[in-house]
């Protein structure tokens, strides 16, 4: 194992105890954070990059039919595999809000779509409960389970407020654990079923839940009533029968006292389990490794790696998955005065043992997210509608900060991509074709196929007068597979339709004056004038 310093760039306040990972087709992305900038990033997700030792954060958005997610620390969130159809996804249940309130919403989270130029939108839906809904509460877990065919989700453990009966002046805003109940939860039609077992005699919240086929493992967690945290395993087997589920429940001495660890997938059903507590005032130092197999679950002590005197000598520290046999641990600053970053970023990679060699697997997000989905080198980004001026001043770091100018600049931007089986551009060894690609686009869109895509005017071999024609007129243009290219279509002018005007009535207009007259006083009148 390696400990690496990581630097955050404009990000790190954002970064709170709490907060969840998670990767969603090969992008990490950040969930809960405490502080929410809501002029930057109205959604609150934040994709996270990791390259050449600095942290930076990118806003993301959401699809225009998704629901609402607040910022939750805290909650439950289990991986859902694709599966008939459905895609990858997200669960998160529960969850404390910024205001001290509970959530017991359950909410999907995939990804909706990806751009021309591969910005990432995300799509969050609200998933209807009925039957026996699980209150509000946070630390608790969501684990996906596999029976007979059949998919459903095992929530267990947590805490929330005291009832309302129970609540005085003086405990208003105390914490107990939730009863020890099993909750299954169908997520087809979102039928809950509520199980209580008479192996599961105390409520317990900050454990780890590992799940295989229809065994669900929970390790280690804290026991608000006595203030212990049991060295015990207990696993949970689900069989999902035609009528009623069978829920067998048994409670093993072997395994680990622990709470709000890191939990690093490293293979198929391994894992690595690291940070968190082992009392409430000493941290878990120590590393162990976790294999589920269908014998049961096996573990064995790791080396740790060398810890540095800020991890050693801190009092707190907390962090998560990054996927890809990594992870991320943070460590509070403390010195007086106070220093100007108020967290310590780490990464932590992983190396698995296999036949015998030890192969480094995909820890670092600089080979694996970004830089196979969305480049954002500045050697690699090409700028559309930029003066050269406008260029001297950017930087990598400049682009990556979450405000809502960098989001409009993203929306203009285009990558060097692989466009086509006959792409000649290599873009690790890119250089400029057409002697304007730095200020126009060497890209074109084609508008044929599903949502259009980029293709490189290089290999379609467009002279650079027609790509600057192309980039100025208002004009459809398609690729070779296609259309074939000299057939150019003007767009349509847009037929505005012309405004009728009606002519606007006066309501309380006045009829004209009409004298009623005899003609013994016209023949008067007449006389009198001439």
């Amino acid at each position: 194992m390696t400990l690496q310093p990581l630097t955050a760039v404009n990000c790190a306040g954002l970064m709170q105890p709490g907060f969840s990972l998670l990767e969603l087709d090969g992008d990490v992305y950040l969930f809960g954070q405490k502080g929410w900038p809501k002029r930057s990033c109205p959604t609150g997700i934040f994709g996270v990059r990791i390259k050449n030792g600095e942290l930076k954060l990118r806003a993301i958005s959401f699809s225009n039919n998704s629901c609402y997610l607040p910022p939750l620390r805290c909650p439950a969130i289990a991986h859902v595999e694709p599966h008939d159809g459905s895609p990858e996804c997200y669960l998160i249940h529960g969850g404390r809000t910024p205001n001290n309130e509970l959530s017991s919403s359950l909410y999907m989270l995939s990804v909706d779509s990806r751009g021309c130029n591969r910005k990432v939108t995300l799509c969050c839906q609200e998933k209807e409960l009925v039957g026996d809904v699980p209150s509000a509460r946070y630390g608790h877990t969501l684990s996906v389970i596999l029976s007979r065919g059949k998919t459903a989700c095992v929530l267990f453990g947590g805490r929330s407020y005291m009832p309302p009966t129970e609540r005085t002046t003086e405990n208003w805003n105390s914490v107990v654990d939730c009863p020890p109940q099993v909750f299954l939860i169908d997520l087809e039609f979102g039928c809950c079923t509520a199980h209580t077992l008479p192996e599961l005699t105390d409520g317990q919240s900050f454990h780890v839940a590992l799940a295989r086929e229809d065994c669900v493992y929970f390790l280690g967690g804290h026991i608000l009533n006595s203030d212990c945290r049991p060295p015990r395993l207990i696993r949970l087997r689900v069989e999902l029968l035609l009528g009623s589920p069978i829920l067998t429940c048994t409670v093993l001495h072997e395994g680990l006292t622990i709470t709000s660890a890191i939990v690093a997938p490293v293979g198929y059903h391994e894992y690595i389990v690291l940070g968190g507590y082992q009392s409430e005032t000493q941290k878990r130092m120590e590393c162990t490794y976790i294999g589920l197999d269908d014998v049961g679950v096996h573990m064995e002590p790791r080396e740790p790696p060398q810890w540095t005197s800020e991890v050693t000598h801190s009092r707190t520290w907390f962090g998560g998955s990054l996927g890809k046999g990594s992870a991320l641990i943070a460590i509070p600053s403390e010195g007086n005065p106070a220093p100007p970053d108020a967290y310590h970023f780490y990464q932590v990679n992983f190396q698995k043992e296999q036949d015998g060699e030890t192969s480094a697997q995909g820890c670092s997000q600089e080979s694996t997210d970004f830089e196979d989905s969305a480049p954002l080198e500045d050697s690699e980004e090409l700028y559309f509608g930029r003066e050269p001026h406008e260029l001297e001043n950017s930087s990598d770091g400049e682009g990556d900060t979450y405000n809502e100018e960098d989001e409009e600049d993203e929306s203009q931007t285009g990558y060097w991509i692989k466009c086509c089986l006959t792409c000649q551009v290599n873009p690790n060894t890119w250089e400029p074709y057409y002697s304007t690609e730095l200020t126009r686009p060497a890209m074109i869109f084609c508008s044929r196929g599903e949502g259009g895509h980029w293709v490189h005017a290089q290999c379609m071999e467009l002279p650079e007068s027609l790509l600057l024609r192309l980039s100025q007129d208002n004009c459809k243009y398609f690729c070779l597979d296609h259309r074939v290219l000299p057939m150019q279509e003007m767009t349509p002018p847009r037929q505005i339709m012309p405004v009728k005007r009606v002519p606007m009535k006066m309501t309380h207009r006045k009829a004209p004056v009409s004298m009623k007259m005899t003609p013994a006083k016209k023949s008067f009148l007449r006389r009198l004038f001439d």
